[in-house]
């Protein structure tokens, strides 16, 4: 039975790593053990952070929501359950849209959940 030598995927292996690895400094980006352990933990945080983007857009639209609320004299917890029980389904990130760049259609909608100010 022939021998099998392996080296050839190792380099691949290792090549694959290294082009991730591409930009790191010091020895992170040529070094195959300190760019796998590099690689390996920005993929961990490139996993975590991907759901935390999401979070920390949600959060950046209901407070643009809420200044655009404040202004026209209402709250913003208010503001989302007359939406709700009117039945007008708009997600928050279209709501932040048209508080930043419509204020008259979002000061319409508040209009027709009932809700302004006198």
């Amino acid at each position: 039975m022939p021998r099998i030598k392996r080296g050839m995927m190792t380099r691949k292996r290792h090549n694959n790593v290294i082009k991730q690895a591409k930009g790191y400094y010091g020895l992170k980006k040529n070094v195959y053990q300190v760019a796998h352990e590099a690689v390996m933990k920005s993929g961990n945080y490139a996993y975590r952070d991907r759901r935390n983007r999401k979070r920390e857009f949600r959060k950046l639209w209901i407070t643009r929501i809420n200044a655009a609320c404040r202004n026209a004299g209402t709250s913003y917890s208010a503001f989302i359950h007359a939406l709700s029980q009117s039945g007008i389904e708009m997600d928050r990130k279209v709501l932040s849209d048209l508080a930043i760049r419509d204020e008259a259609a979002f000061d319409a909608l508040i209009k027709q959940v009932g809700l302004a100010a006198a």
